[in-house]
Formats: structure tokens, C-alpha cells, sequence
């Protein structure tokens, strides 16, 4: 581990915990250390404790339960006890179990498991695993908290061997952390805060604790940070005893809550993993701790799994997967993609896909189209989508008037499935819409099935339709602006503009005479409103209503037989009606309109 000054101040050994255990009975057992066939892991083994404990041992034991230290006793005592176990004094550990009582025990229970995640070699296994045998069997059985406490701690332990930020910066990395994870969180903002303050407490309480032992291994054998497998081993080899000793006082709710205090430090300190870390050996603890918990009863895999995949964590994603496989546990990937889809996890969205073989991509993708997260919908698009599933994201980014998203999928959504379905997307565009057709007035201007005389066509048929399910408020901007009905009314508007300008010149009374002003900036007093509005409109198509406007402006300016073809009248060429008005408009006009 790195070497970093911690202070030792009383939060180090007895940060306020948030668990309390009720249980009130001591442990009857005791264990040998042998080693497993064909394996570096030490296994316990179970054998009488009482036959182990003198007469003396245990009438001490009694009377150490009815001695009450003062508060200051019991923390002395504690710092005392910590530093004796971290230079491995087992006799004078065990001494110390000798004078404390039974709320003490139990802290010194507490810190002798801490300290497992740091061993390295058998004879400090051997140590340790005694000491904690002793505690118990003088009565100690917080087992509840100090279960809860050593997951958070070994989580922590394993982030940081990995690490691209140092210790004093690690706090600064959770606190961040956990303030965005809460912000994102519904609830009071008062409990929010209690809660963020009681974390970054215990957190801070973690960090110092890997400081402290670090500095302790440094000074003994100058070691890395790097632990080798078989330490890991004895570590992990350590905590199973102590399951073995605690044995029906662990419930399953305590296993669960054990499980979710290790995956939480590992959400938090997710963005400062190095990539593949959770098949390095530094994640090696976490498997066999987590695997441990899971056979103890922790039932909540598929929860945690859903909270790594909602924050990113995508290595902690990753072992879940793997404790699911190998314990043949459900965990539901396609609810994760969703999480993970839907905060823009992108690294855990691969992960989900690829390693947990989610394939449920339409919901998320129509999520993400809505919200207009192109990063998410290019995702999805390129991971390889069905053509339904393309279809119906694009009436989500249609309804939801998500134009850059719509036109992106619009050219992904084959021709012939946008044909077949086009009524049904426009209605369900306008159906889902919040008021703004924008969306489906994109479109349109889009001519998205690639035919104008089509994608007229399907106006038409929805302004004209008597089906009850079209909404009104799509029926009637369909009727306004894209039925054929509009077209005819955008000639008579246009037409009605001609002859009120043609009378304004002949017999107006304004001093300054149309007549008299050049014939270019006659057109521009008749016709800019209507070309700037064109050109503001824009798309490959305009309004029925303006391509009204726009062709009788044009039979007026050049001529019937120019400009009456049949391919303008389907609206296939309405930039040569554009050209017309052009030509005759003053050109510092056209260069302004167009900018």
C-alpha cells in the first residue's frame, strides 16, 4: 500500500457506526488451520473452544462483562490493543482482551477483523485468527457490525490497490461521488445530507485505517503495494474463519447488508479503476469476499448489480455478472442496459451487451431518443438494430420534437417499412407529442418517404381522416399547412396579395409612388415577406399552404407556361419557384435572406 501519514485520532479506530447488533450470545467454537487439497486457501476447521479456554480464562471472561470502562478507558485501550495486533505482540493483545469489557470486546473484536485485510504471511494468520477466537470466547458477539464494518473496509482496501488517485485524494473523489449519486436521489434534503456526512465519516475512517497499516508494513519489510495472490489467499482464508466462529449468529439480512457495504465504496471510486482491474488480482478480494457473503445468504446481488450499472461501475458490474454465473443467480442485464443506457454509461453499456449478453435495445433506445441523447441512440444504431426498433425511435424522437435525433435514424429506417407505416408513425407522433409538432412538421419538410407526391399524400389522408383516434391538434395543423386543401388556399392568399398590391400602384395616394420605384424593389414591397418565410422554412419540402403562396407568386412574375409543369406542381422542384422570385428581387435582398 502507499505510504501516507494518517492521523490517530478517535475516528480512526471507532468511526460512528450504523449498524447495531442485538445479539447478546457468545461463540462455542473454536478452529485449527489446515490447509485445502489442492489449493493455497486455509480452510478452518472446527474444534471445542471451551476445551481450549482455562477455567481462569473464561471466569475472567465473566467478569469482564459485569467491569464498564469509561469512555476514555475503552478508546485508550482500543489504540493500545491496535497497536499491539499491528506489530503483531500477540501476547500483549491478548492481555489487553483480559481488561476490557464487554462493549470493548466487541470493538476489539472489530479491529482484529480489520486488520485481516492486511496480512501477508501464515504466522500472522495464525496470530490474528487466535486473537479473534480469544475476543469471542471472553464474550464478544457484535458479529452483525463487525461483519458490516470489515466488507466496507476490504471494499475499500481493494479499490485502492488500484489506484489512480492518492489516499488524500480518494476522499475527495467519494465525496464527489456520493454527492452527485445523492443529488440524483429522491428524498428529504435534510436526511440527504445526514446520510452523505455519515459515509464520507466512514469512508475517511477506511482510508485512515489502509494508511495506518500501511505505514505499519512499510516500516517492517518495506513492501509494495501490490499484494501477491497467496497473501490475498490468507486474507480471504481469515475472513472465512471468522464466518466459521460466528456461524448461526450472521443472519441472512446481514449477509445481504454486508454485501451491499462492500459494493457501495466501489460505485464510488468506479471512475478511478483502470480498465480490466476486475480481473486483475487487486479485485481478487472483492470475488472471494463477495462469493463468501453470497453463500452466506446475501440475496441482493441483482440490486447492487443494478446500482453499479446505474452509476457506471462497469468493473464491479463485471464481477457481479461473474458471482451470478457461477452461483446460477439471476441478474437482470436488460433492466441494467436501461440504468446504464439511460445516464449515458456507455463503457458499462459494452459491458452489459457484450460480457452479459443483454439484448433488449428497444426500450432504452426509445428513452434515449426522446430525451435526445445522441450518444446513447449512435450507441444502439451501431450495435445493430431491428427495423421496428428503428422505426419506433424515430416516432419517439418525432413526438418528442428530437429533430437532430430524427434526423439521424430517418436514413437508418428502410424505405419500404416507413412507407407501410407512415400514417401510423405520424399519429403516433402527434399522439405523443406535449402540444409541439415540430417533430412532425420535420418530417414532413424532410420528405421522409423519399416521394413528395407521397409524403403529400399521407398529409392529405390524415387531414381528411374521420378517425376518431387522430389527434385534433394534428388533424388540424395537417389541415392548415399540408392538405391539399392548404395549397389552395395558399394560391388564393397569394393571388389576393397581387391584385391588393396591383391596386395600391394604380391608384394609392401615398406620397411615395410604387410606380415610380424600380421594378426589383416593386417585387421585393410584393413578395420578400413570402421568400423570407420560405427560406426560414426550409427542408426538402415546403407547407402545402406556402408551396401555394409560393407557385401563383410565380405564375404572376414569370408567366403561366414556365412555370405551371407538372413536376412543380407536385412540389418536386419548389427551388425553381425559389429561383423565379430570385430573379426578379434585388440581389443585396436575396444575399440578406440568406445569411
Amino acid at each position: 500500500m502507499e505510504k501516507e501519514s494518517v492521523s490517530d485520532d478517535v475516528d480512526g479506530l471507532y468511526p460512528d457506526e450504523p449498524f447495531v447488533s442485538g445479539l447478546d450470545q457468545s461463540s462455542k467454537e473454536d478452529f485449527t488451520v489446515e490447509k485445502g487439497e489442492g489449493s493455497g486457501v486455509v480452510f478452518a476447521r472446527e474444534a471445542p473452544l471451551i476445551a481450549k479456554c482455562s477455567v481462569d480464562v473464561i471466569e475472567k471472561g465473566s467478569l469482564g462483562k459485569e467491569k464498564k470502562l469509561s469512555r476514555q478507558d475503552r478508546i485508550e485501550l482500543g489504540r493500545l490493543f491496535q497497536s499491539a495486533t499491528s506489530s503483531q505482540d500477540w501476547e500483549l493483545s491478548e492481555r489487553m482482551v483480559d481488561l476490557a469489557d464487554l462493549q470493548t470486546l466487541n470493538d476489539l473484536l472489530c479491529i482484529s477483523l480489520d486488520s485481516i485485510w492486511f496480512l501477508s504471511t501464515e504466522g500472522e494468520l495464525r496470530g490474528i485468527t487466535g486473537l479473534i477466537a480469544k475476543i469471542i470466547c471472553h464474550g464478544a458477539h457484535d458479529y452483525t457490525r463487525a461483519t458490516l464494518r470489515t466488507s466496507f473496509l476490504a471494499s475499500c482496501v481493494s479499490s485502492c490497490r488500484n489506484r489512480t488517485v492518492s489516499l488524500s485524494d480518494s476522499v475527495t473523489v467519494m465525496a464527489q461521488r456520493l454527492h452527485e449519486r445523492l443529488q440524483e436521489c429522491n428524498g428529504d434534503e435534510v436526511l440527504k445530507a445526514e446520510a452523505s456526512t455519515k459515509v464520507q465519516k466512514f469512508t475517511e475512517w477506511a482510508l485512515k485505517c489502509i494508511g495506518f497499516h500501511s505505514r505499519c508494513q512499510s516500516g517492517r519489510d518495506n513492501k509494495s503495494n501490490q499484494d501477491s495472490a497467496a497473501e490475498i489467499q490468507l486474507q480471504l482464508s481469515a475472513f472465512k474463519m471468522f464466518l466459521d466462529l460466528a456461524g448461526n449468529h450472521l443472519t441472512g439480512k446481514d449477509f445481504t447488508e454486508a454485501f451491499d457495504a462492500a459494493c457501495f465504496p466501489l460505485t464510488l471510486f468506479s471512475t478511478s479503476f483502470n480498465p480490466g482491474w476486475a480481473s486483475g488480482i487487486s479485485a481478487t478480494v472483492i470475488h472471494g469476499l463477495l462469493g463468501m457473503l453470497v453463500e452466506g445468504g446475501a440475496d441482493n446481488v441483482n440490486q447492487c448489480f443494478l446500482e453499479a450499472s446505474r452509476f457506471g461501475s462497469t468493473e464491479l458490474v463485471r464481477i457481479l455478472l461473474q458471482i451470478a454465473q457461477r452461483n446460477s443467480l439471476d441478474v437482470d442485464v436488460d433492466l441494467a442496459l436501461g440504468f446504464a443506457s439511460h445516464y449515458s454509461k456507455i463503457e458499462t453499456m459494452d459491458c452489459l451487451v457484450e460480457e452479459g449478453h443483454a439484448m433488449a435495445f428497444l426500450g432504452p433506445l426509445m428513452r434515449a431518443a426522446e430525451r435526445g441523447c445522441m450518444q446513447v441512440v449512435e450507441w444502439f444504431v451501431k450495435r445493430g438494430c431491428r427495423e421496428m426498433e428503428l422505426c419506433l425511435a424515430l416516432t419517439a424522437a418525432t413526438s418528442s420534437s428530437q429533430v437532430e435525433i430524427a434526423a439521424y435514424l430517418l436514413p437508418h429506417v428502410p424505405r419500404p417499412v416507413l412507407t407501410a407505416l407512415s400514417i401510423e408513425i405520424l399519429k403516433a407522433a402527434g399522439e405523443r407529442s406535449d402540444g409541439s409538432l415540430y417533430g412532425v412538421e420535420f418530417l414532413l419538410k424532410s420528405d421522409f418517404l423519399g416521394d413528395p407526391v407521397a409524403t403529400y399524400a399521407v398529409a392529405d389522408t390524415i387531414a381528411k381522416s374521420e378517425d376518431e383516434s387522430v389527434p385534433s391538434e394534428l388533424k388540424t395543423f395537417l389541415q392548415e399547412h399540408w392538405s391539399e386543401a392548404a395549397l389552395n388556399q395558399g394560391v388564393r392568399e397569394s393571388r389576393e396579395n397581387f391584385m391588393n398590391f396591383m391596386r395600391v400602384l394604380k391608384i394609392g395616394e401615398s406620397a411615395i409612388r410604387l410606380k415610380d420605384l424600380p421594378g426589383p424593389l416593386r417585387v421585393a414591397v410584393a413578395y420578400m415577406p413570402l421568400y423570407r418565410e420560405c427560406v426560414k422554412a426550409g427542408g426538402r419540402l415546403l407547407s402545402q399552404r406556402l408551396r401555394g403562396q409560393l407557385m401563383e407568386a410565380a405564375r404572376q412574375l414569370q408567366g403561366l407556361d414556365v412555370v405551371d409543369t407538372e413536376e412543380v406542381y407536385k412540389g418536386e422542384h419548389h427551388h425553381q419557384l425559389m429561383a423565379v422570385l430570385e430573379h426578379h428581387l434585388p440581389l443585396f435582398l436575396v444575399k440578406a435572406s440568406s445569411h
